[in-house]
């Protein structure tokens, strides 16, 4: 996939807010948007952190939320100097892209497990699956498995605008002048950007280990923390998730054109 698909080039010199990960809680999402269209202006960039999908009771309904949000800002976007709206792909994301191919895995019956225990499930019946039902699917083969993910892809696919905003989903998003890279749950601090892979969703764990400026980005910014420690705030990283999804608050964060944590809201 060719770098400028995979990554999203933010105008510098823009305040930016990130939001945290959903996790399917539409409800927190529209509140959420509801204090954000007070303060954020035509000229912002919006980056979303990833993990819309997934956990939460009502995963279609947020997806929902993004889009209408997403109109109601560009309508406000009058001028040619309007900031850029990004969606990053969470680790929910990422899963349900793999689960809609699980007929190609090794150990389909394994992987669907797995992906369950992660929180997939909201995500498939959302789309009108049935756990019951893929699991028989997956005792059956590879036939029964694909016949079983295609009609839950037809389902997206017949649902306005989930498809393409799901298609839409880039790794991470940074600022053109190398403040503010923004990322779903971490960084392999030892990998170039283009070397990432996985890491973007399950390398979190020498995230707050960076003392440094990673690969010329002054901070990094994610939006999942696998213990949910709320606002993390350092000299060269910042984690924004306060737990939604798991009895946590919805967090959005503004930062300024030079990069520094100007303002916090929850819901």
């Amino acid at each position: 996939m060719p770098e400028q698909t995979i990554f999203a080039t933010l105008a510098a010199g823009r305040r930016n807010w990130a939001v945290a990960s959903v996790h399917g809680e539409a409800e927190r999402l529209a509140a959420l948007h509801a204090r954000l269209t007070e303060r954020i202006a035509p000229t912002d960039n919006l980056v979303y952190l990833g993990n819309f999908l997934g956990r939460g009771g009502n995963v279609a309904g947020t997806v929902e939320e993004l889009l209408v949000f997403r109109r109601t800002l560009m309508a406000e976007q009058i001028s040619g100097d309007a900031g850029d709206i990004v969606y990053l792909r969470g680790s929910q994301e990422e899963m349900w892209h793999k689960l809609l191919q699980v007929q190609f895995a090794p150990d389909p019956r394994q992987v669907l497990e797995w992906m369950l225990s992660q929180g997939v499930g909201p995500t498939l019946e959302a789309y009108g699956g049935i756990v019951a039902e893929g699991r028989k699917a997956a005792a059956l083969g590879a036939v029964a498995l694909s016949q079983w993910t295609n009609r839950l892809r037809a389902t997206v696919r017949a649902t306005d605008g989930h498809d393409r905003l799901i298609n839409v989903l880039r790794r991470a998003a940074y600022t053109q002048d190398g403040t503010l890279l923004f990322v779903n749950a971490g960084i392999d601090p030892n990998r170039p950007l283009s070397e990432q892979t996985d890491s973007f969703w399950w390398g979190g764990g020498k995230f707050e280990s960076i003392e440094e400026p990673y690969g010329g980005f002054n901070c990094v910014v994610r939006g999942f923390d696998h213990h949910h420690r709320g606002l993390i705030v350092k000299d060269h990283v910042a984690s924004i998730d306060g737990g939604c999804g798991f009895g946590g608050p919805l967090v959005a964060t503004c930062f300024d054109a030079a990069g520094r944590l100007i303002e916090t809201i929850e819901a």
